[in-house]
């Protein structure tokens, strides 16, 4: 790994449905060989534990390092460690609005600040449906910050997917594209 860091993305999972999102992002780091740093809330441990047979600790082994999300002295915390940005996949309402505020009361959200402040790029996979006003105003509040990507995993009907696999994989595949990273099987709109 060289210290510029352009092959380490910080991985961040929060408690919103969707946990086979943050799996797919991590196993898709892992094929295009860039390192990932993984922190997941505690309701993220728990959505895990609810939506996939694989667990916690099965999950924590898709990531190269894993943070414990109250160690806010942790590496990713620091705008010196290197990475070439921070996917949080999904993203909670909650964490979209500690995000939006500044509020870097965990690890997670202190990494989300940091990668916003160094203007690297930051990709919300917001879930929630169907959103409210307040939903709305955070994302707003942070679509006009550079850098930021709001990326709701909304399905897609033109890449002919046939099961909910292969539609997790598309969207999580989208979310590698604000990298750069091409993922094997993404089915492009050609």
């Amino acid at each position: 790994m060289d210290n510029s860091g352009s092959r380490r993305i910080v991985v961040g999972v929060s408690g919103a449905s969707g946990a086979a999102l943050g799996l797919a992002v991590l196993d898709g780091l892992r094929a295009a060989g860039v390192e990932s740093h993984l922190v997941l809330t505690r309701g993220a441990e728990l959505t895990i534990e609810q939506e996939l047979s694989i667990g916690v600790d099965g999950f924590c082994s898709h990531a190269d390092v894993v943070y414990n999300n109250r160690n806010i002295g942790a590496a990713i915390a620091s705008g010196t460690f290197k990475t070439a940005g921070m996917i949080v996949s999904p993203c909670s309402m909650k964490t979209l609005a500690g995000v939006a505020s500044g509020y870097s009361e965990n690890l997670l959200l202190r990494a989300a600040d940091v990668t916003m402040k160094e203007r690297r790029p930051l990709v919300l996979m917001v879930r929630e449906t169907p959103f409210n006003s307040i939903h709305v105003d955070n994302m707003q509040r942070l679509v006009r910050i550079p850098g930021v990507v709001l990326l709701p995993p909304l399905l897609t009907f033109y890449n002919g997917a046939q099961t909910v696999d292969q539609m997790v994989h598309h969207v999580a595949c989208k979310a590698l594209d604000a990298f750069g990273i091409e993922p094997e099987g993404f089915q492009r709109w050609s």
